[in-house]
């Protein structure tokens, strides 16, 4: 099972430079203005290592954002009913489905990719992944992607 994940929220002053910079390369790509990470870095300044060390652990906090869509990648055995226990899972969470794409399995593992609409009432989104993650025949929940 993973560990628990903690989130804080701080003041810009009080985030190091280098993640304040990784924020903006990140912005910068998802914009279209820079074409890679290279260019990417290169504009705000840090080394693309630091990028790949963080990019997933910093986002900018939008406070008036009512709802916001994550991406979660989940790998599971093959068995009925798992996706059903996955998908109560998320409602008892109080979370929206908006896309969901199942491949075929292979070797009787299945990757699934879920886009999710949260709201406040969802609480803390890592708290659904933990959940699901601990349900058996689930391999692993990963969050790659938040609006």
């Amino acid at each position: 099972m993973a560990e628990k994940t903690s989130f804080f929220v701080l003041r810009e002053k009080a985030v190091p430079e280098v993640l304040l910079k990784v924020v903006e390369a990140k912005r910068l790509l998802d914009s279209g203005r820079a074409e890679s990470v290279q260019d990417a870095t290169d504009a705000v300044g840090i080394s693309r290592s630091s990028f790949y060390k963080y990019k997933d652990d910093i986002f900018p906090y939008h406070e008036n954002a009512k709802g916001k869509t994550i991406t979660m990648v989940i790998q599971l055995d093959d068995e009925p009913g798992l996706l059903s226990v996955v998908l109560k899972t998320i409602a008892e969470f109080h979370a929206n489905i908006l896309t969901i794409h199942q491949s075929v399995p292979v070797n009787g593992i299945a990757s699934l990719t879920l886009s999710i609409d949260i709201f406040p009432a969802t609480g803390d989104v890592t708290d659904m992944q933990s959940q699901i993650e601990s349900v058996q025949g689930i391999h692993y929940a990963k969050i790659i992607a938040r609006e």
